[in-house]
């Protein structure tokens, strides 16, 4: 396997961790009543506590990010291409591992800042790819 494709496989989990912290986060599953929400349908939730809804939100923009990144990796990959976007896929890897917990912890301009270094991650995949 590539270093590329190798970054895919890591921040696949990291995104499965983010989702799974989230709603572990989000419906308080360490509670009698958190753990039925959570087997639940989900249609009767309680509001979410500040850190839930921020561990629900930091989810999703994980996903976001995901759907943005595979595509890119993937096709440096298909194109032969894979060296060349590593480093690429390396910082916006390294920025989304440093965003998770800054996000918890409800940092906002750091928050920010490091979703701005994995977005020119992003780029400087891009930039490889149509170079």
């Amino acid at each position: 396997m590539t270093p590329l494709l190798s970054i895919v496989v890591y921040t696949t989990l990291l995104t499965f961790l983010a989702i799974m912290l989230g709603a572990f986060l989000r419906n308080r599953e360490w509670t009698p009543e958190g753990l039925k929400a959570g087997l639940s349908n989900r249609d009767n939730l309680p509001d979410a506590t500040p850190l839930g809804g921020r561990a629900e939100r930091a989810a999703n923009n994980s996903i976001e990010a995901l759907i943005l990144f595979v595509p890119l990796a993937l096709t440096a990959q298909a194109a032969g291409m894979a060296e060349a976007a590593t480093l690429g896929a390396t910082v916006f890897f390294w920025a989304r591992v440093a965003y998770l917990p800054i996000y918890l912890v409800g940092i906002p301009y750091l928050r920010s800042l490091v979703w701005g270094v994995g977005v020119a991650g992003l780029a400087m995949m891009v930039m490889a790819l149509l170079a």
